[in-house]
């Protein structure tokens, strides 16, 4: 008898999982109009939390356009978006939770766990009335000023706004954003035009994102795609992304940083996946770190295509915390020059470690791998460490670059952009640029290096490699030549360091260097 009456427990509970998991909660029967006029905030949220009531189930989104400003999403709900179904972003801003002087944006969930957003269908965050589309965004002449074209720097050569940004106006904030979640699982659906961030993960345990479009106004300022913020577990995987800024970006915010609605807990971001992903942004196609910064570790990124692109990949340290154990394999990277107030400067690759804030003691950028990697690109490779913040332990292995000539040259190149930084001289400035340049690193490894210069004009384009103020270089099986009209140039050229090996035509040179080549 007992065995029978825990058999038909057993049964019970199971046919009671099955009924929580399978309730559906028809956003129509909660006064929902998919007119693409009537605003449904109220009937869509009164469907998220009759199916949080009851225990959690499918919140379904049928086809038609549903008008929307801020809805809390909870525990065990899942919103689900059949084909033709669009969750469209009111353009009136008071449609949005207000917290102070901003406002959310679409879908919130703070201190939530096991939700889901899936299904065939758009959310649409309707940016265009948002932003003033006639207008381009400019550089004011100030932060321009240390450049090679001063108040000519990123000028629009072909007329209109060129590459932007557009201009904004007020606007939402994140378009989604999850506080203190765990069990985060976003598939399948299109996302688009968001009037800001698209994805704010904060504070989050468990994410998973896959399989996803996410499109925003290419010329968007702010308007990132995903954004990892002290997140631990997080796996980006098989996504379409173009974002008028970073496509991805992962940092590990401090305690003393606050968005608009919740304070940030004081922990790293790490154990993070990204891979299968093509992404395109006018910013960074991956951004790690930047200010405010706690701990970022243990990043893997393979198999991604990271194209029309302003930076490829851009790790930057700026604050404490360290940005440590990153490994980068099978990644294709192609950038160009813009015209505009977008960051970075044409740079496949970007590692920078230079203060951004006063009285903190600056962190390392250490333990970073970069395996076969094409690049075709506008501007130079960049590893940029200071004398307090050494860039550490770095290796490049199968990398191939063609640095190709850019028509904003006259405009745009032969500068250095490492914008977050405390000193205003290092911001934007006039340098003459390598291929692939190095200063203030300790283990540096070059392997199987290809390089080719493909219609070079700038004499400011100078050698190869150039590597200066380094400990620990090593430098094998490099392929290449310094820029074909610069006669003063050599294809590597190393000074102020100790401890190289380098592979050249002529043998091995190990030695302590004070120059190299030698001054003649």
């Amino acid at each position: 008898m007992n065995k029978i009456k825990y058999s038909l427990i057993i049964v019970f509970l199971f046919i009671g999982l099955n009924k929580v998991n399978s309730q559906s909660f028809d956003i129509l029967n909660y006064g929902a109009v998919g007119d693409g006029k009537t605003l449904s905030t109220g009937a869509v949220q009164k469907a998220i939390d009759a199916c949080y009531q009851n225990g959690g189930g499918r919140v379904i989104v049928p086809t038609g356009v549903f008008i929307i400003g801020t809805v809390n999403l909870k525990s065990n709900v899942h919103l689900y978006l059949e084909s033709g179904a669009i969750l469209r972003g009111s353009p009136d801003l008071k449609d949005y939770t207000p917290y102070n002087e901003v406002h959310y944006g679409m879908l919130f969930a703070e201190n939530a766990e096991n939700i889901s957003i899936s299904g065939f269908g758009n959310i649409d965050g309707n940016s265009d009335n948002f932003f003033d589309l006639n207008k381009a965004k400019k550089i004011d002449a100030g932060g321009s000023k240390y450049t090679r074209q001063k108040e000519n720097f990123r000028k629009v050569i072909d007329g209109g706004i060129g590459d932007g940004p557009v201009v904004p106006k007020d606007r939402p904030y994140q378009m989604f954003i999850f506080s203190n979640c765990r069990r985060i699982t976003i598939k399948d659906v299109f996302v688009t035009k968001a009037p800001m961030w698209t994805m704010h993960f904060a504070d989050c345990d468990g994410v998973i994102v896959d399989r996803i479009r996410l499109w925003t106004n290419m010329l968007a300022p702010n308007a990132d795609g995903i954004d990892i913020t002290s997140c631990n577990n997080v796996i980006i995987s098989n996504c379409d992304i173009r974002s008028g800024d970073d496509a991805i970006a992962i940092v590990g915010y401090d305690h003393h940083f606050e968005i608009p609605g919740f304070q940030h807990l004081r922990h790293p971001s790490e154990n993070i996946t990204v891979s299968n992903c093509d992404l395109q942004s006018y910013s960074s196609g991956i951004r790690i770190g930047y200010l405010d910064q706690n701990t970022v570790r243990n990043i893997t990124i393979s198999n991604c295509n990271i194209t029309n692109s302003t930076r490829g990949i851009g790790i930057f340290l700026r604050d404490e915390g360290s940005l440590e154990n990153i490994n980068i394999s099978n990644v294709n990277i192609e950038t160009k020059l813009r015209t505009g107030d977008w960051w970075g400067n044409g740079e496949p690759i970007h590692i920078s470690a230079v203060r951004g804030k006063e009285n903190v003691k600056l962190g390392k950028i250490k333990n970073v791998k970069f395996d076969n990697i094409t690049c075709k690109g506008e501007n130079g490779f960049l590893l940029f460490g200071t004398e307090e913040s050494v860039i550490e332990n770095v290796t490049f292995s199968n990398v191939t670059f063609e640095l190709v000539d850019s028509k904003l040259n006259d405009v745009a190149g032969g500068n250095i952009d490492l914008r977050g930084c405390s000193d205003e001289k290092y911001q934007l400035f006039q340098r003459d640029l390598p291929a692939f340049l190095a200063r203030n690193v300790t283990g540096l490894t070059i392997e199987n290096f290809r390089l080719e210069w493909t219609g070079t004009r700038m004499p400011y384009f100078t050698h190869g490699i150039e590597v200066r103020n380094f400990k620990d270089l090593r430098i094998t099986n490099f392929k290449g030549t310094a820029s074909p009209i610069n006669s003063k140039a050599f294809p590597i050229w190393l000074e102020d360091g100790i401890q190289a090996d380098v592979d050249t035509k002529t043998g091995i040179m190990k030695t302590n260097v004070k120059s190299y080549p030698p001054d003649k």
